[in-house]
């Protein structure tokens, strides 16, 4: 007489590795793939050499979390472009920004993206 072993219950495959594979791959997709627009917004630092030397009279732009200041001078964001008319001789000429009061990159960078739109294109940086 041949005796067999009782008949075993199929075993389910384990869903664990599969799991791990999926959650490998989203971190990864994740950390590869770009979420925003990149935009450039062309402006040399002070320093950085290679432009000409800053000539006429002084165009130093104070941007502070609540307001502008021109050479010291309270000025409105849409009056800075034409006070700005009366010290520049040229569009190109310098034209230096400075950050204060913990004012944020992106007032910095509406401020100078409001001068370009205006036609002004010697935007420097500074600290």
């Amino acid at each position: 007489m041949i005796l067999f072993d009782a008949p075993r219950r199929p075993r389910r495959p384990s869903l664990t590795p599969l799991i791990d594979v999926v959650f490998l791959l989203l971190v990864f997709f994740m950390l590869a793939s770009r979420f925003g627009t990149e935009v450039m917004l062309p402006m040399p630092l002070a320093g950085s050499g290679g432009g000409e030397a800053y000539a006429g009279p002084p165009r130093l732009v104070d941007i502070s979390p609540e307001g502008l200041r021109l050479n010291g001078v309270e000025t409105g964001e849409a009056a800075l472009a034409g006070a700005l008319a009366e010290l520049v001789e040229a569009p190109g000429d310098t034209i230096i920004l400075r950050g204060r009061d913990e004012a944020s990159l992106q007032r910095v960078v509406s401020v100078a993206e409001a001068l370009r739109a205006a036609g002004y294109t010697g935007l420097v940086l500074v600290e």
